[in-house]
């Protein structure tokens, strides 16, 4: 079985976002894998996804701390600044922590391990609405 769907993210704040939730129930097709891939891609050079721990909202805003301190906004040495000073640092970020995810699915859910989830990760102030696109592909129950 093939699916893809897009899955349009609400505008969020700058920072770190669990979205695992509304990854999972924007492609109701997963639950009629039994073993597959879903691949899932953001649609923007703004923003990233990443793959880490669910459970205590420290470490988002450890991320947010070490990666705001690693690729400052308005720095000197930025000439991509017509967008805004935040705009550069964000390419920079999204580079680094990717716009994709290659994730297991095993009996309709995505495989992931007890402390994980899906984080969208916004880099801009004010990045807007954001797009995943999800693609499956699996054998069926």
């Amino acid at each position: 079985m093939w699916a893809q769907r897009e899955i349009r993210l609400p505008a969020l704040p700058r920072g770190y976002h669990l979205v695992t939730r509304e990854i999972e129930s924007g492609i109701p097709e997963l639950e009629r894998l039994h073993v597959g891939i879903a691949h899932l891609f953001i649609r923007h050079t703004s923003a990233s996804l990443t793959l880490n721990e669910n459970a205590s909202p420290d470490v988002r805003r450890d991320f947010a701390t070490w990666f705001d301190q690693a690729v400052p906004d308005g720095a000197s040495y930025w000439t991509h600044t017509l967008e805004g000073d935040d705009d550069m640092p964000a390419h920079v970020k999204s580079s680094l922590l990717d716009v994709a995810l290659t994730l297991p699915v095993s009996n309709g859910r995505l495989a992931l391990g007890t402390w994980q989830g899906v984080y969208l990760c916004e880099h801009r102030d004010h990045g807007g609405p954001r797009s995943v696109v999800v693609t499956l592909f699996g054998e069926e129950r």
